[in-house]
């Protein structure tokens, strides 16, 4: 039996977040709040499940490159494999930077810093652009003459190190600070203080920011987040916002000059009234309806669910149909979406449930074409249409309370 085994990382991810949360429960320290820790798996599910048809698109960019363009054909040996994870932090280094002073890669990176939370669960807020864009950086690798196979390997390792640095609960590393990039640092990295910011890019090597002036020790208590934070759960607004942001910004200036510079520019450049005005477009909140318990419970259910299916998913991707690919990966896309517009109270969450279902029963019908499976679906579907008030009314009470 074909098992993809990298699946194993969500369960193992999701016992360290664990471990992290009853450590910082029993030290009396709330490093946890609901909706980030929520929002920030959630961001998580997305890119590791997109991960599986991308992955083999990065592969494809590196093997073409070393086959077309490279310089020299390095062959595997302990020292080159450390000089490949020397070039690999390093080159890591300049996209993190970038990342944080050009509005373009800006927009796929600005997710990682949303939360005003600091602990592991932050280490899964990355996107799928973030993805494309640090595979941009690393196509150096190939034409530098390193093979694939071990540029995809080195890449994995590299990957591990991060998630470990997301975290409260480490102090200090004693003589390892002056090495690698500890906690200490990479919470100065997240930190909003204004003595911190645009500081500590490196992954796993700290010397790169001592060597180019970016570095910054832990002094006072960090603030976390945007300096403007973003106050919102949703799902897609979290991940577009900046982007409308930058189209808006450009959109208003005129000459391309102007334009250019915007696009390439720091994020500084954009003014900071224009997520209030975009906000005031797109984000209306229903804030009269109050949070209640059933509501946290059902997104709890929702996310466990999801975690469920993607592991499943990953495991046996081998096994399960292109169609049911689809069909599955949507599904927990609109999953997603529909947890962070609950979050946000919208009453349009009706509609996604609507969606979600239809989706389970192409994929159901696709693997078991059962002409009874058909016949429940259709009268359920004339029993939806000739009673979705009423059934709408009930299901947003079921959830926002009394009050919907």
């Amino acid at each position: 039996m074909q098992l993809n085994y990298l699946a194993l990382a969500v369960p193992l991810f999701l016992a360290f977040m664990g471990l992290e949360y009853v450590i910082a429960r029993k030290t009396g320290k709330n490093y946890f709040s609901f909706t980030h820790s929520v929002t920030s798996i959630n961001t998580g599910i997305a890119e590791r499940l997109l991960d599986t048809f991308t992955v083999g698109i990065f592969y494809f960019v590196y093997d073409y490159l070393y086959h077309h363009f490279a310089i020299w054909h390095i062959q595997p040996s302990i020292l080159l494999w450390i000089a490949l994870l020397l070039c690999t932090d390093f080159i890591w280094y300049w996209y993190h930077r970038l990342a944080h002073e050009v509005n373009v890669l800006w927009c796929a990176h600005v997710v990682h810093h949303q939360s005003e939370d600091f602990n592991y669960t932050v280490s899964a807020r990355i996107t799928v652009f973030q993805a494309f864009a640090r595979t941009g950086f690393w196509a150096v690798l190939p034409i530098l003459g390193f093979p694939p196979a071990m540029i995809t390997s080195v890449l994995l390792v590299h990957g591990l190190y991060p998630f470990f640095i997301h975290t409260r609960t480490i102090g200090k590393l004693g003589i390892l600070e002056y090495v690698l990039v500890t906690p200490s640092h990479h919470r100065v990295h997240h930190a909003s203080n204004p003595q911190y910011l645009d500081r500590n890019y490196g992954d796993v090597l700290i010397v790169w920011d001592k060597l180019f002036g970016t570095f910054a020790v832990e002094e006072e208590e960090p603030v976390y987040g945007l300096t403007k934070p973003l106050d919102s759960n949703s799902f897609l607004w979290q991940h577009f916002h900046f982007i409308l942001e930058l189209m808006y910004a450009v959109r208003r200036e005129r000459g391309w000059k102007q334009k250019l510079k915007l696009v390439f520019g720091k994020p500084d450049y954009i003014d900071p009234e224009i997520r209030n005005i975009l906000e005031q477009k797109y984000l209306l909140r229903n804030s009269t309806v109050p949070a209640v318990r059933r509501l946290n419970d059902y997104v709890i259910w929702q996310v466990a669910v999801t975690l469920l299916v993607l592991f499943a998913f990953l495991l046996l991707e081998y096994y399960v149909p292109a169609m049911v690919q689809v069909c599955i990966t949507l599904l927990i896309l609109l999953t997603l979406v529909n947890i962070g517009a609950i979050l946000e109270q919208r009453k349009w969450v009706f509609y996604l449930e609507y969606s979600r279902i239809i989706l389970l029963f192409i994929a159901v019908f696709y693997w078991w074409p059962s002409p009874a499976l058909l016949f429940i679906a259709t009268l359920a579907q004339l029993v939806a249409f000739f009673f979705r008030t009423n059934i709408k009314q009930h299901y947003l009470r079921l959830v926002y309370g009394a009050a919907s």
